[in-house]
């Protein structure tokens, strides 16, 4: 029984250590909520990108196959991508969310298991793990069997109560203004600056490599903006 307690206190740590800043990131998700993007995505693609992490950890420990930090870091791209595209076409965002608004009105379970946004969800959570990866590697690979289905089980409860904790944390008056007024202006620049922290942190792309690429997306999402533009006048 001792070692029941202490192998749930271990993985209650482990998580708490790697996702503290997932607080943040929820949070900002969940003000963002609207007729297209729901709650559902962000927790299924919470579970989505939380249960890769654990599966890559898993592939380390039982085949013997580490990902170097620096590959995993290059995921930090992502977020970069996705708050660049918003800050660059956060006029057409909102037309697309009136658009797209009825095709969403009668999703499916499946339909928001296999939707962008919850995919989209799922990208950003994936690229802000690898902390985790490499935490839950050498944890797993010191654990046993019966205890690592133990910690297992208990990471996928927290992201629950993660989810559940943030999604309450956007009910407070006070915090729901605060998101509402601000939150579609300061998510763009939390994505980016989450993703250049994720690529300098693994040291995946110098300084200037970071900037290059930075500057390359800029310039295809203009370039698709700029197409989209021309298809539609036609």
């Amino acid at each position: 029984m001792n070692e029941l307690f202490t192998t749930i206190a271990t993985g209650i740590t482990a998580f708490t250590a790697t996702n503290l800043d997932d607080l943040v990131i929820l949070t900002l998700l969940f003000s963002q909520v609207n007729k297209t993007f729901r709650h559902q995505h962000i927790v299924i693609g919470q579970y989505l990108g939380f249960c890769t992490l654990v599966i890559a950890s898993l592939v380390g420990f039982l085949g013997g196959l580490v990902l170097p930090s620096s590959w995993i870091g290059l995921l930090g791209l992502v977020p970069i991508t996705i708050g660049l595209n918003r800050l660059l076409n956060s006029e057409s965002d909102s037309e697309s969310d009136t658009e797209l608004e009825t095709d969403f009105s009668h999703s499916s379970a499946l339909a928001n298991f296999l939707s962008p946004q919850a995919y989209s969800v799922a990208a950003i959570t994936i690229a802000n793990g690898s902390d985790n990866v490499g935490i839950y590697m050498p944890l797993f690979a010191h654990t046993a069997l019966s205890s690592l289905l133990v910690i297992v089980a208990v990471f996928l409860v927290l992201v629950g109560v993660w989810c559940y904790v943030t999604y309450k944390l956007t009910c407070q008056v006070t915090i729901a203004n605060l998101l509402t007024r601000y939150g579609n202006h300061l998510v763009p620049f939390v994505l980016i600056g989450l993703g250049v922290f994720i690529i300098l942190d693994s040291a995946s792309l110098t300084p200037i490599f970071l900037a290059a690429s930075c500057l390359f997306l800029v310039g295809l999402i203009k370039t698709i903006q700029y197409s989209k533009f021309k298809t539609e006048s036609l």
